[in-house]
């Protein structure tokens, strides 16, 4: 069936309606659909369009058809426009000619801006959990390894010692804005739409507050121009999508690279790695390189839709429908990522030995003896060649830190004091770190316990 008519003496033609049909796609909303059109009943009786028992005849049906499509046949050789024209067919045929009352004072522009919009909450809610989930499990890989010790990088060259830990509660962090983030994409979906018509408001008056309140909205939208024209509320999960890619994608980078036979830190589980057609040999990280690709094609959504909507005059366009494919690709992609990412950071085993020598082979201690140097008070600009002509030394006589004897340390500089050579152990170094953020061995301990309490905030 169509929502329209009339005006045209012939009808649509075959390839037109293969080409902008999307019923193949946009019926992930049919239960928003229908939820929606059940607030919409409600709302037609309260301005005397639909009686009581229409209105309960129409909610009764709509109650039906819900039921009926938990059987995977009830989309089987639909042939609707869309969803929102199958579920008034569903109805028609449950409810009968009352059904037809339904589309008063309501346009498909606002029903579409409407079930989007409550998918979106819910979708929002759905990521956040698998967000706190994969920060949980973070925290445990970080507890199974509190006082390991490895190589902080810059520039992918070894820069300071930090604890294991520590290094995870970065990734937590990133992880924290991303759960705000999808927070504040719902808070932008939640506006309430209905009541908006085509462009120009409905002629009917409805109460868009209760519906509002009907249907869990926090707030009404103010403009029915903006609503038939906006799919900024689309595009911040999408962004907020494209952010969370981004730092699982950095995840795994980092998890591929320390997983190599090169660096040996990691291995990972047999479950979320595949071996080679050819070569008997090879454990491939394939999870973590699937997560990595699939990083592009979130961007990707991101921009397909940025693209659509950046030259279209106000008001609604058809070119507004390119919106749901990108978006719900987006989301089950990135759903199957972070549930993939928690299983790999599940199945991980960290062998500790290899980066303690990583550690201890490198001059990860320069910082840590020239900022001693600075606190016996040597001016940290003379602190730094100080500590930087004893790495020389130590590259051209081929010695690691912990070769240096404390008796000839001042042969390089006299400011280097034998009592300074017991920063040449980096586990001695890192407790000078206890600042708040520091990878001190406190204030570590002291950031797992606050990262524990904020992901219980999530569950009270």
């Amino acid at each position: 069936m169509k929502l329209w008519g009339g005006r045209f003496e012939g009808g649509p033609s075959e390839v037109f309606l293969r080409f902008s049909g999307s019923l193949h796609f946009d019926r992930r909303l049919f239960d928003a659909d229908v939820r929606g059109t059940q607030a919409f009943a409600r709302a037609l009786e309260r301005v005397g369009i639909l009686s009581a028992g229409e209105r309960l005849a129409i909610s009764d049906a709509l109650e039906k058809i819900r039921d009926q499509a938990r059987s995977p046949a009830f989309f089987e050789g639909a042939l609707d426009e869309d969803v929102h024209t199958l579920v008034i067919r569903k109805l028609k045929e449950q409810a009968g000619p009352v059904a037809d009352k339904i589309h008063t004072g309501r346009s498909r522009n606002e029903q579409v801006s409407l079930d989007v919009r409550i998918w979106l909450r819910e979708e929002c809610d759905l990521v956040r959990e698998k967000i706190a989930a994969l920060e949980r499990s973070l925290l445990d890989c970080a507890n199974r390894h509190r006082d390991a010790v490895v190589p902080g990088y810059t520039h992918l060259r070894r820069a300071q010692a930090v604890l294991w830990p520590h290094y995870l509660l970065a990734h937590f962090e990133m992880l924290e804005r991303d759960r705000e983030r999808f927070l504040e994409a719902r808070r932008r979906a939640s506006f309430m739409p209905l009541g908006s018509g085509a462009l120009a408001g409905s002629g009917f008056p409805f109460d868009r507050e209760a519906i509002a309140r009907d249907l869990g909205f926090e707030n009404v939208t103010e403009n029915s121009m903006d609503v038939s024209a906006d799919r900024d509320f689309v595009l911040d999960f999408l962004y907020a999508a494209s952010v969370t890619m981004l730092h699982l994608s950095r995840l795994a980078e980092d998890w591929i690279i320390f997983s190599t036979d090169e660096f040996s830190w990691l291995e990972l589980g047999d479950e979320v790695t595949s071996g080679s057609s050819l070569m008997p040999q090879k454990k491939n990280p394939d999870s973590l390189e699937l997560i990595r690709g699939k990083c592009g094609r979130v961007f990707g959504s991101l921009s397909s839709l940025m693209m659509t909507m950046k030259g279209l005059p106000l008001t609604y366009n058809r070119d507004m429908q390119e919106d749901k494919e990108p978006l719900f690709d987006a989301a089950l992609q990135l759903e199957g990522s972070l549930e993939m990412a928690r299983a790999v950071v599940d199945s991980a085993k960290l062998r500790p030995l290899p980066p303690m020598k990583a550690v201890e082979e490198s001059w990860v201690v320069a910082t840590d003896l020239a900022e001693a140097l600075a606190r016996e008070g040597t001016p940290f600009p003379k602190a730094h060649p100080i500590v930087g002509k004893l790495v020389l030394e130590s590259v051209r006589s081929g010695k690691k830190p912990l070769d240096w004897k404390p008796e000839d340390l001042a042969r390089v500089a006299p400011e280097l004091t034998p009592d300074l050579a017991r920063l040449l152990d980096p586990r001695v170094g890192m407790k000078s770190r206890e600042i708040l953020g520091g990878t001190g061995p406190e204030s570590v301990a002291r950031a797992l316990v606050r990262a524990k309490e904020r992901l219980e905030r999530i569950q009270s």
